[in-house]
């Protein structure tokens, strides 16, 4: 018997591609599958290895998110935890609670994320007076939950960009300085605005760094997460990254986009498309941004918000300096993903990827719109059309349902979060979290891709349930769906011979368990090329 040799039986496995679905065992060497079928298959393939009874659970192949950030999801999980913070009272009570609970000296920084102005009553945007009583020294910025808005207090604002200053500044491009009915600026900065305190803000230090970046990659493996797509990195990230690659300290597969034209975009646009010998790190793709988000209203609408007359949010680019973007990467070799809420931030980055295919030598390489939230129904034939892949985040759809309609009204809300028109129209999906805008959790994207509910089963029969998706769709969608949009369709995204012996083994089968018990299953165990990266102490391979 060897080390690198593992045989699985009594299990039901998925391997989600054309193979037999479902299969009962599996065979495992070298990191890679060499069998996937009954157990005399499996056996035959490595007669001397340790065999593991799964007890009859359910085995799939590791998701994939492909859309999150790594860094700052580390980050997030270190602050202090705004979701579901029911008012700016309710966001101060969090944030003395975890002073009370830390040694903080007296003027660090205090950093949140999460909270969301939607779910208050009334909904409407907070005010830096909230957090100046409770915190009149101590800088405090605190992140919203789609991290396109920021509220500071009146500290933060004079140790950055500074509050007079601030009174007399113009909107940047791209931004809102949100401003009361005096027109005093409340603490709220959106989209580009956000730099004025984020820019001068004082850098978490390399330790704090590492120390994030582990406790994300903790939270990946728990969660069953074998592979995430990086939407927007640079160097010091990615330096990071190799050096625990190299120390074998990262449990996970990253496909990272780099963080649109700046320094390092230039390193690799010099050097070309880089993969390490690993298979843990590959960089191929550059991450762009078309608008903002839908809840801060910075998303850019082909019509007026309906409950914002005479906005329509905004690009962040003209079309010509947005193409010139496509075109730059394209021409470096690298796929092209962009962030597109709105249904006009949606047809911008279509045309641009259709005039830079048609005056290219070479076609596109697998363009990707991040998120795709809003879209027109006479744009959804295009991905098809244009070979885009519409990388989505379900869980976006049941967070969104309560205030998501009065941004659009009746009618256009139809053409929102409409996953399945998409899949019909010939988009290929690739399903995501974009945490820690949202959770990291496949079982709760899986869920809300099937249900079209929130945890409590709201409401009753899905909203609009007719954009439901079926189980496989949606178990493809986390697994083989982000391996195409990587390119990595032929190491990783399924059980199959060959492949990299990334599975998650379950508590439940997703495939077949009752849908309001969906999100009762648990991750018991989960493999990175054929060795656990985590484990319950149930799971019987304790080797």
């Amino acid at each position: 018997m060897t080390s690198s040799e593992l045989l699985i039986t009594n299990a039901t496995v998925y391997p989600v591609d054309s193979g037999p679905s479902p299969a009962t065992a599996l065979a495992i060497r070298d990191g890679r599958f060499v069998a996937v079928g009954s157990p005399s298959e499996a056996s035959a393939a490595v007669p001397a290895a340790r065999c593991v009874d799964a007890g009859g659970r359910p085995i799939v192949p590791g998701f994939i998110d492909a859309h999150a950030h790594l860094q700052e999801l580390g980050l997030a999980l270190r602050r202090v935890d705004l979701t579901k913070s029911s008012s700016p009272d309710a966001v101060v009570e969090r944030l003395q609670t975890y002073v009370a609970e830390h040694e903080l000296s007296a003027h660090a920084w205090l950093r949140g994320h999460g909270w969301d102005q939607t779910g208050w009553s009334p909904p409407r945007f907070p005010h830096r007076r909230a957090l100046d009583a409770a915190f009149p020294e101590r800088p405090v910025w605190l992140t919203r939950t789609d991290v396109h808005a920021g509220w500071a207090n009146t500290a933060a604002l004079e140790a950055t960009v500074g509050l007079d200053r601030l009174h007399e500044m113009s909107d940047p491009d791209g931004g809102h300085i949100h401003r009361d009915e005096t027109g005093t600026p409340t603490g709220v900065l959106i989209d580009a605005a956000m730099a004025l305190v984020t820019d001068p803000l004082p850098s978490p230090s390399d330790v704090e760094q590492e120390r994030a970046l582990s406790t994300a990659l903790r939270h990946t493996a728990q969660h069953g997460v074998t592979s995430l797509h990086d939407a927007g990195v640079g160097l010091a990230t990615l330096r990071r990254v190799q050096a625990l690659i190299e120390d074998d300290q990262f449990p996970l597969r990253l496909y990272a986009m780099i963080n649109g034209r700046g320094e390092t975009f230039k390193h690799f646009c010099e050097r070309g498309p880089f993969h390490h010998s690993s298979g843990r790190l590959d960089v191929e793709s550059v991450k762009f941004f078309a608008d903002g988000a839908l809840g801060s209203r910075g998303a850019a609408l082909l019509e007026d918000y309906a409950d914002a007359p005479g906005n329509r949010g905004f690009l962040l680019h003209k079309d010509d300096a947005f193409r010139e973007n496509v075109r730059a990467a394209h021409e470096c070799g690298f796929q092209v993903n962009t962030h597109a809420i709105g249904d006009r931030a949606n047809r911008q980055v279509l045309n641009a990827y259709e005039e830079v295919r048609l005056q290219s030598a070479h076609p596109l390489r697998r363009p990707r719109i991040e998120h795709a939230q809003i879209v027109a129904p006479e744009d959804r034939p295009r991905f098809g059309r244009l070979g885009a892949i519409a990388s989505v985040q379900p869980a976006f759809a049941p967070s969104d349902q309560d205030w998501a309609p009065a941004r659009l009204g009746p009618d256009r809300i139809e053409d929102a979060y409409a996953w399945r028109s998409l899949s019909d129209a010939g988009a290929a999906l690739a399903f995501g979290s974009d945490a820690p805008v949202e959770p990291l959790d496949p079982i709760r994207a899986f869920h809300a891709a099937v249900t079209r509910q929130d945890a409590n089963g709201a409401p009753s029969g899905g909203w609009h349930p007719s954009e439901g998706l079926a189980r496989s769709t949606a178990l493809r969608a986390h697994t083989q769906g982000p391996a195409y949009a990587a390119f990595q369709e032929d190491e990783v995204g399924s059980i199959s011979v060959g492949k990299r012996a990334d599975f998650v083994v379950l508590s439940q089968d997703l495939m077949t368990v009752p849908a309001d018990r969906l999100l009762d299953t648990e991750v018991v165990a989960t493999y990175l090329g054929g060795t656990p990266v985590h484990r319950q102490p149930n799971w019987p391979d304790a080797q």
